[in-house]
């Protein structure tokens, strides 16, 4: 997988408004069904990763591991992201495969 296609799809989400940032918010988009995708970076802290992967297996929503907070964040245009959230089922799909 090519760095840059999920980085530019994650983008084009984000141009699109179907993507939220954030710890908090991403935790209420799962608890509300609209999340289709959760991305975490991998040096979020162990209390994030825990609460994050927890509500993702109980919600049954897909999470998928990114390198860092920083590469996240860029991928949307902000600072460093550790947790965002895809609300759109295709954007979802299509970064699932990416990121296989």
């Amino acid at each position: 997988m090519t760095e840059n296609q999920w980085f530019s799809l994650l983008g084009l989400a984000n141009r699109a408004r179907k993507v939220i940032s954030g710890e908090e918010l991403s935790i209420k988009e799962i608890r509300s069904g609209k999340a289709k995708l959760i991305l975490l970076s991998k040096d979020a802290s162990q209390n994030t990763a825990k609460k994050i992967t927890d509500k993702c297996n109980s919600y049954m929503v897909p999470l998928k591991m990114v390198e860092n907070r920083h590469l996240l964040g860029r991928a949307i245009g902000k600072e460093a992201r550790v947790v965002v959230a895809v609300l759109d089922d295709g954007f979802a799909k299509k970064l699932v495969s990416l990121l296989d």
